[in-house]
C-alpha cells in the first residue's frame, strides 16, 4: 500500500522550514528594473527606454572584444579552462602579480561570495560600512555571520570607526572604494592606513569595481600592498568600464595561500568561455576604456552643472554615477518610470531620499535631465 501523499503546500512549507533561520529570515537582492518589464508594464515600445539603473557602460563593449565574443562562440560546445590560464597570465602581467594570486569569479560579486564562504562560519563577525554594497551583507548572513554596520561619515567609509568596530570574532572587513551607491572614494594613503592597522588574522576585502573610472592619478596601486598584506583581497570587474556586465566576469587579487582557499570553494567551470575571451581581449583594448572613463567624466560634469542649477542635492562622484536627494524618492522614481526612464531607488541602503543614476550617453543624460524636471514638476 503506497503512502497518501501530502499536499505540495504543506510539504514545501515543512522542506523550506528545514532552511538555517539565518537564511530563511534573508530578501533576495533586487537588481535594476529592466527593460522589458518596464514596456510590459506601462505599455511602452522598449526603444524608448533608457535605464540607468545599473551601472553599466553606455556604450557597451568596444568592437575588438565584439569581434573576440563572435570567435569565442564557434567553441562553446566544450567546457571552459576552468583555471583561466589565458587570462590570468595577462592579468598578472598587467598588474605584477604571479597567476596563483588570482582567483577568477562569476563577476567580482563571485570573489566577494567566494571570501565569505571561505573566511565565514556561524558565530563570527563582519564589519562594513552603512551605505555600502548590498552584497555585502547578503555574503554575511547566508554564512550564519553577523554583520557589524557601521555609520557612515558623508555618505562615505569611515575608516577609524571601522577600525574600532572589529571583534575578536571578526573575520572579514568588506570596504569598497569607490563606493557604490555613493560614489565616495578614499585616497590610497587612507586605505593603507587602515590596512596597517587592521589585525593580521582578519581578511579584508578590498572592492574596486569602479577603479577604471578613477582620474589616473587616483587609481589605486594595491595589487603592489598584496607582499605586505597576506590578509588582502582585491576584487575588481570588467563589468563596468569594460561593458561586460551582461557575460559575468570579474577577479580578485590576493596571497597564494588565500587564493588557494577560495579556488578550494569556488565551482569548477565559474567563469564561462565566452566571457574569458571577451575579457582577454578587453583588458587589451587600453584606448576604449580610457575612452570610456573620459566619456564618463564629461557625463558627470554635465549631469552635476544641470542638477546645481536645479538645485537638487547630490553627492560628487568617483564612479559612473551620481547619487541625488530628490525628497520622496519612491514617487519622483515611479513618474521617471512612467516616462520610460529608469534609474534606481536606494531606500534598501538607507537613503530612503535618494536616488542612483548612472551616466549615460550624452543623449540619455539630456533625456533624463529632462524626466527629472517634470518628475520633480520644474
Amino acid at each position: 500500500m503506497s503512502a497518501k501523499p501530502s499536499s505540495a503546500t504543506g510539504s514545501a512549507a515543512g522542506v523550506a522550514a528545514q532552511a538555517p533561520e539565518y537564511v530563511r529570515r534573508m530578501a533576495p537582492y533586487v537588481p535594476g528594473k529592466p527593460i522589458d518589464e518596464l514596456a510590459r508594464e506601462y505599455g511602452l515600445a522598449e526603444e524608448s527606454i533608457i535605464k540607468l539603473a545599473s551601472n553599466e557602460n553606455p556604450r557597451g563593449p568596444s568592437p575588438k572584444v565584439r569581434a573576440a565574443i563572435a570567435a569565442a562562440v564557434a567553441d562553446i560546445t566544450r567546457y571552459p579552462d576552468g583555471n583561466g590560464f589565458a587570462l590570468k597570465s595577462a592579468l598578472a602581467q598587467r598588474l605584477g602579480v604571479a597567476r596563483e594570486q588570482i582567483v577568477l569569479g562569476n563577476g567580482s560579486n563571485d570573489v566577494l561570495e567566494l571570501a565569505a564562504q571561505a573566511f565565514l562560519r556561524p558565530g563570527d563577525d563582519a564589519v562594513y560600512s552603512r551605505h555600502a554594497f548590498a552584497v555585502y551583507p547578503l555574503a554575511v548572513h547566508a554564512r550564519g555571520a553577523t554583520g557589524i554596520e557601521v555609520p557612515a561619515r558623508a555618505y562615505g567609509h569611515d575608516l577609524e570607526a571601522m577600525r574600532e568596530a572589529i571583534t575578536p570574532r571578526t573575520r572579514v572587513v568588506f570596504l569598497a572604494n569607490p563606493n557604490n551607491p555613493t560614489g565616495t572614494w578614499l585616497p590610497a594613503a587612507a586605505v593603507k592606513r587602515f590596512l596597517a592597522a587592521v589585525p593580521r588574522e582578519v581578511l579584508v576585502v578590498l572592492d574596486e569595481a569602479y577603479d577604471e573610472y578613477l582620474d589616473v592619478t587616483q587609481r589605486s596601486t594595491s595589487a603592489s600592498w598584496l607582499g605586505e598584506h597576506a590578509n588582502l583581497i582585491v576584487s575588481r570587474t570588467f563589468s563596468k568600464a569594460y561593458g561586460l556586465a551582461g557575460l559575468r566576469i570579474g577577479y580578485g587579487l590576493m596571497d597564494a595561500a588565500v587564493a588557494a582557499l577560495l579556488n578550494g570553494v569556488r565551482q569548477p567551470f565559474n567563469v564561462n568561455s565566452v566571457a574569458q575571451a571577451a575579457a582577454l581581449a578587453a583588458l587589451a583594448d587600453v584606448d576604449y576604456v580610457a575612452e570610456s572613463a573620459a566619456l564618463n567624466r564629461a557625463g558627470l560634469r554635465e549631469l552635476g552643472t544641470a542638477l546645481d542649477a536645479m538645485g537638487i542635492d547630490y553627492v560628487p562622484s568617483h564612479g559612473n554615477f551620481l547619487l541625488l536627494r530628490v525628497g520622496d524618492a519612491a514617487a519622483v522614481y515611479a513618474r521617471l518610470l512612467r516616462q520610460g526612464v529608469i534609474v534606481r531607488p536606494v531606500s534598501n541602503y538607507g537613503l530612503p531620499e535618494h536616488l542612483r543614476v548612472t551616466v549615460g550617453l550624452a543623449e540619455e543624460n539630456r533625456r533624463f535631465l529632462s524626466a527629472l524636471r517634470s518628475a520633480l514638476g520644474r
